[in-house]
């Protein structure tokens, strides 16, 4: 049995556990080994970071977001840890669940030192030199504080709560962001999500910036199947493989765009990435991928800005 069927039934069955998500990280951690720091997330996610922050500068022509807005995090705040380092503050964090730990934010915290060390993080971001003497601060303090205290001195706030309604007061987040997040949020549940960060997203030089993998995210993990085979089952088939842990929704960058055409969202520059044609040829489309050109499907990554401004 291939692995990606054994991980696609183990969270299956994992999914109608009370506490999946505590169980489902041991899962990772001890078998899938999932949920370490490696360079590669790592820097994939500085990246990102910096795109954002380049994003709002080009079309804000301002140099620092002063109130942030992240979707789905994860078990490291890179990103958000970024955004205090270069002078943000505030930087909120939403997700229906709380994944970091005190020890994954020394992880984090530990990793980005380091960069420095080997004169790697000035390649992503435009330190602030008070904001880097405070992480250095507080990373020698980090013992003796509260996961709460160490939150707070780096600005960042956890929301766990419906994204699709946010506790954020209208026109108040000068940047709102996200990093291989959409990709697991249902269409129906997406078109709320994006509705609301338009509501809270600054009207005057506010952006949005999201990267989204359009990947099979099984393949990740298993080297045996290509980015696209999660493409081969029909819907009712997926329902029986997919799961409420890590869901992977499959629409494509097309599906985005209609998205947010039907919420009047600007789409102010989208790039992407393609994926092997070959690779893509070579599985049996199932309804509805099979339905559309093959140009389309081919696209594995993409990230969308918008910038918001008075009309």
């Amino acid at each position: 049995m291939k692995k990606w069927i054994q991980k696609a039934i183990v969270q299956k069955v994992i999914s109608y556990l009370p506490w999946s998500h505590n169980i489902n990280y041991i899962f990772q951690k001890y078998v899938t080994k999932g949920v370490n720091l490696s360079d590669e997330y790592f820097y994939d996610r500085l990246l990102h970071g910096k795109e954002h922050i380049e994003a709002y500068q080009k079309y804000s022509g301002l140099h620092v977001p002063e109130t942030c807005l992240e979707i789905g995090t994860g078990w490291y705040p890179i990103v958000p840890i970024s955004l205090f380092l270069i002078g943000s503050n505030k930087i909120y964090s939403v997700d229906i669940t709380f994944l970091t730990s005190k020890k994954h934010l020394k992880t984090t915290i530990d990793k980005i030192i380091e960069c420095e060390k080997e004169g790697k993080l000035s390649d992503y971001i435009n330190v602030n030199p008070s904001k880097w003497d405070l992480l250095l601060e507080l990373n020698k303090k980090f013992d003796s504080l509260t996961l709460d205290q160490i939150l707070s001195s780096l600005n960042i706030f956890y929301l766990i709560e419906d994204a699709r309604k946010l506790s954020l007061a209208d026109n108040s987040i000068d940047l709102v962001n996200s990093n291989n997040t959409f990709e697991h949020i249902y269409p129906s549940i997406l078109a709320p999500i994006l509705k609301d960060f338009r509501r809270v997203v600054k009207k005057d030089k506010g952006v949005m910036s999201h990267f989204i993998d359009m990947s099979d995210h099984f393949a990740h993990f298993d080297k045996s199947i290509n980015v696209f085979n999660f493409l081969r089952f029909n819907e009712k088939e997926w329902k029986w493989i997919d799961n409420s842990i890590q869901p992977q929704s499959r629409i494509r960058i097309t599906d985005y765009q209609n998205i947010y055409n039907i919420l009047n969202i600007p789409i102010t520059e989208l790039s992407f990435r393609e994926g092997s044609m070959e690779e893509l040829k070579s599985i049996r489309l199932a309804v509805p991928f099979n339905r559309l050109p093959l140009e389309e499907v081919v696209k594995t990554h993409c990230h969308f800005i918008s910038a918001i401004n008075k009309r």
